[in-house]
């Protein structure tokens, strides 16, 4: 099938208004970015999401859809790969990419210190490796292991914050046997490297007590007063939720500032962070309670509270959606990205809402 029959662009108009919705006078549009039939596309929160103005690009993971009601509706059975998608126009519109630099390959030594301020980098980090890009995300460097700094597996997502030319704050997890959470065991934390990414120094735990608590794929910003402020996904054996984390030393101590929301589903669903130009903060997620959707809430205070819940869109097929990232565009807009499965496009795929709250 050609570019243009395996891209489909598609306005949907406004978001559905429900009792806890957007305010009348906001308008959330909804883009389909990729969609193909036969093929599922999901998970943009595992691959990650970067901006430069109004430049945006997402990662995803992309397969083929057997339907399953029970689990996610991929074909185990055959291939699935990194795939990416780019917008130049704020996410009004989107291109296929699948560069062949991320495919998975075996780990290479990273022979010259990473450049984290160049204005085109990007990096992706993968469990126990990162790969980085000086172009935008059009080629890939790597894989470089992440493993030999800490003494135990690593579970890492893409979360990072760029300090200086060879200094950088990663934000990860690992295994640690104290959680049980099922079978997952994720305890996030904060690292930085200093030497260009030839060394990373574990700084702290994101998640005190009860250490039996699941935290893991955070999504981190500094904020105005500099401080470090992160939403992550949590579980126990009593449920699902996101809660929100600060750091006022630089990552090295964190504490609990609130719970944001409670998720549904059996593993929940992991939250988005933005920060917007007048300084309030906006966490999205998907919310896998019928009605199946996608919602979000404010905080004016750096994460101590936050406003009720604003319903981006609930017409959801099923409870396999989700997995949220959200870029901030030049205009302070934002566009939100998730996969999402609907009655009219019932296989995964990846689609962009853009939104303001109320008050922007």
């Amino acid at each position: 099938m050609s570019g243009a029959g395996r891209l489909v662009f598609a306005m949907l108009g406004l978001a559905s208004i429900a009792a806890e919705s957007l305010a009348d006078t906001t308008a959330a549009r909804h883009v389909v970015a990729y969609y193909e039939p036969g093929r599922f596309a999901g998970w943009p929160a595992n691959n990650g999401a970067w901006s430069w103005g109004d430049e945006l690009l997402v990662g995803f993971s992309l397969g083929y859809y057997k339907a399953n009601d029970g689990g996610h509706s991929v074909d185990p059975d055959k291939e699935s790969r990194p795939a990416l998608l780019r917008s130049r126009d704020g996410g009004e519109t989107w291109t296929l990419e699948q560069p062949d630099s991320l495919v998975h390959r075996d780990v290479k030594p990273l022979t010259d210190p990473v450049r984290f301020d160049d204005p085109n980098f990007a990096m992706r980090v993968e469990r126990n490796r990162f790969r980085i890009s000086y172009d935008r995300g059009r080629s890939w460097e790597g894989p470089y292991d992440l493993s030999a700094s800490f003494p135990f597996p690593l579970t890492s997502r893409t979360d990072y914050l760029v300090n200086g030319p060879g200094d950088c704050y990663l934000f990860l997890s690992g295994e640690q046997p104290e959680v049980k959470a099922a079978n997952y065991h994720d305890r996030a934390f904060c690292a930085r490297t200093i030497d260009g990414g030839r060394t990373f120094q574990f700084l702290g735990w994101m998640t005190g007590e009860p250490l039996t608590v699941r935290s893991v794929m955070p999504t981190t910003v500094r904020t105005r007063s500099g401080e470090l402020l992160s939403v992550l996904r949590r579980r126990d054996e009593g449920g699902c939720w996101i809660d929100a984390y600060g750091s006022a030393d630089q990552g090295t101590t964190w504490t609990l500032r609130s719970k944001v929301a409670d998720i549904a589903g059996d593993n929940g669903n992991p939250p988005s962070l933005a920060q917007l130009p007048d300084g309030r903060l906006c966490a999205a997620y998907g919310t896998r309670r019928n009605p199946y959707g996608l919602a979000a809430k404010v905080s004016g205070d750096g994460g101590r509270t936050w406003g009720e819940p604003l319903l981006l869109r609930d017409d959801g097929r099923n409870w396999d959606l989700g997995y949220a990232r959200t870029l901030v565009r030049t205009d302070g807009h934002l566009a939100t990205l998730y996969y999402y499965t609907t009655a009219d496009r019932p296989e995964q795929h990846i689609a962009a809402t853009i939104w303001a709250p109320p008050g922007q």
